[in-house]
């Protein structure tokens, strides 16, 4: 047995912080409302079957809707949509479906924000407990991409970052 020594939740918080993370927004749609969250403990799992995880935090206001849930989508944000990703990073339901931003339905229903890097839909699998969040598990049904090449939105150590051009 080994000895284990309690990690300080804020320096863990902050050592975790130095990985830099995509930003995305996380889409569904229960009881035909529209609704989505900021996430960037968001990752793709498995090519075969194309399995994509999203950590839900279980005091969070979208922790119940996912519980109910069939399916969701994941908006990768683009450079120029972080006042999307504030808007979904605040607590509750917005006052207009989606925020005002523009959207489409996809073939599940999940809403799937214009204007992103990437998409992906997915129909949920599997639920697992994970500490004080619940992983969610969901089967890419269809994915697209800004063939363009829009650069994302990145966060990395609590701000919002752009990428600075190849290493």
């Amino acid at each position: 047995m080994t000895d284990q020594t309690a990690v300080d939740q804020r320096l863990f918080r902050d050592v975790m912080g130095t990985f830099a993370t995509g930003v995305t927004v996380v889409t569904l749609s229960v009881d035909d409302e529209p609704r989505g969250m900021t996430a960037n403990a968001v990752l793709s799992l498995s090519l075969d079957p194309p399995l994509v995880v999203v950590c839900v935090q279980r005091t969070g206001s979208m922790h119940e809707l996912f519980d109910r849930a069939s399916s969701f989508g994941v908006n990768i944000l683009a450079a120029d949509q972080r006042p999307v990703s504030d808007l979904f990073a605040s607590h509750g339901a917005p006052e207009e479906p989606m925020g005002g931003f523009d959207y489409r339905l996809g073939a599940t229903g999940v809403p799937l924000l214009a204007g992103t890097v990437a998409h992906v839909e997915c129909r949920i699998s599997e639920r697992l407990a994970g500490g004080d969040h619940t992983i969610v598990i969901g089967e890419a049904l269809e994915v697209g991409y800004d063939a363009e090449g829009a650069d994302p939105l990145l966060f990395h150590r609590g701000r919002y970052r752009l990428l600075g051009g190849e290493a």
